[in-house]
């Protein structure tokens, strides 16, 4: 079992920008993919933004496509979301999550609806963007 840990959410107005990061421990030798993922109130939890790990390859939510973006520190077992261009839509928990197959559409962004049954995941942090 991977532990997660998030960290970097908070209050942001619309437009700005914040960095969430998730730092991995426990067993790490095969992480391969990792991704973060959130829910709204009232919402269902969705895809944000995965990579893997060997090969650096990102995936996105078309939601998200060309505002956020996820990287790792492969030497600190970290991955990171930048968040640019916040709106309000944008406020949800965000969570770690590893240990997972990746589902990505035609287009190669993160299919719709998808979150992994099976997977290890961090306890959260809050984003919350006004208008």
């Amino acid at each position: 079992e991977v532990e997660l840990v998030e960290s970097g959410g908070g209050s942001m107005q619309a437009g700005g920008s914040l960095r969430l990061s998730c730092a991995a421990s426990g067993h790490t030798n095969n992480l391969d993919y990792m991704g973060w993922f959130r829910q709204a109130p009232g919402k269902e939890r969705e895809g944000v933004a995965v990579i893997y790990i060997n090969a650096d390859n990102k995936y996105y939510a078309d939601s998200v496509l060309g505002r956020f973006i996820i990287s790792q520190d492969s030497a600190k077992n970290t991955v990171y979301l930048q968040m640019n261009s916040l709106k309000p839509e944008d406020t949800a928990v965000y969570y770690c999550a590893t240990n997972f197959i990746v589902r990505v559409n035609r287009r190669g962004t993160l299919e719709v609806g998808w979150v992994p049954s099976n997977a290890d995941w961090g306890q959260g942090t809050q984003v919350t963007v006004s208008s």
